[in-house]
């Protein structure tokens, strides 16, 4: 969507919030032993106290309030039994719907101490997202964004994960333009102020190729090596983008 009013905005900050008090609070319960389920109950204890539902369960009925990932799993994840270990990476991605308007944001999270090459992996995620930044601003095309995320992320070793990328979001969760996380040439839409998007670097430690587990949900690469993810909602402007997902 495109935000054309002060209104608008307000309300698309006020998705952003909750958004961001989900993700603080479950990223603070991560540790060994606590289970993916658990962890989900924490961030839906925070989006009921402030008066918002799950966008994958309202536009997809997705079996759980949030998707949460590990390891291998890259995105989509059910919340369920298992339990998290030293070692691991887990994703938290948390879409919510408040007052008509959505907002999505996930991080990477270390349990207790991971390897030197995870460790790269979800700092490579946030620091492609960051300098895509410098091209997610009115004028360029969507395709530059996907250019620097994927040139930063083969600079470090590691592979963007193409099946998947960031979307247009506002009143659902996908919407126009698709975000691509490399330079594809037919993301040509120009970005535009006030235009709503997802910029979200899904990427891999191996091949980048993807399967879908038998759940049905669950996007995995397919050589099950670990992947990471970083994404923000994000309001484009001429200058620097707002990040209406952020602190």
């Amino acid at each position: 969507m495109s935000i054309n009013t002060p209104e608008e905005l307000e309300k698309m900050r006020a998705a952003g919030a909750v958004v961001r008090r989900m993700l603080d609070a479950m990223k603070q319960a991560v540790r060994p032993s606590v289970t993916t389920r658990a962890l989900d109950e924490v961030g839906a204890a925070v989006m009921r106290d402030l008066g918002a539902q799950s966008g994958p369960q309202l536009v997809y009925k997705f079996p759980g309030v949030s998707c949460i990932s590990v390891n291998e799993e890259a995105v989509h994840g059910i919340p369920g039994d298992k339990e998290l270990q030293s070692g691991d990476l887990v994703k938290l991605d948390v879409t919510i719907e408040k007052d008509g308007f959505m907002a999505d944001a996930a991080e990477t999270v270390a349990v207790g101490d991971v390897s030197e090459e995870k460790q790269r992996l979800l700092v490579c995620a946030e620091r492609a997202f960051a300098k895509s930044m410098l091209v997610a601003r009115a004028g360029f095309r969507v395709s530059e964004i996907g250019r620097v995320v994927e040139r930063e992320v083969r600079r470090n070793g590691f592979s963007v994960i193409r099946d998947l990328g960031g979307h247009g979001i506002g009143r659902t969760i996908h919407e126009p333009p698709r975000v691509p996380n490399y330079a594809d040439p037919s993301a040509s839409q120009l970005l535009t102020e006030g235009l709503v998007i997802t910029v979200e670097p899904i990427i891999a430690a191996g091949s980048g190729r993807a399967t879908v587990a038998k759940d049905g949900w669950t996007v995995c690469t397919a050589d099950r090596r670990p992947s990471a993810h970083y994404e923000h909602t994000l309001m484009i402007t001429k200058g620097e983008p707002i990040l209406l997902t952020a602190a």
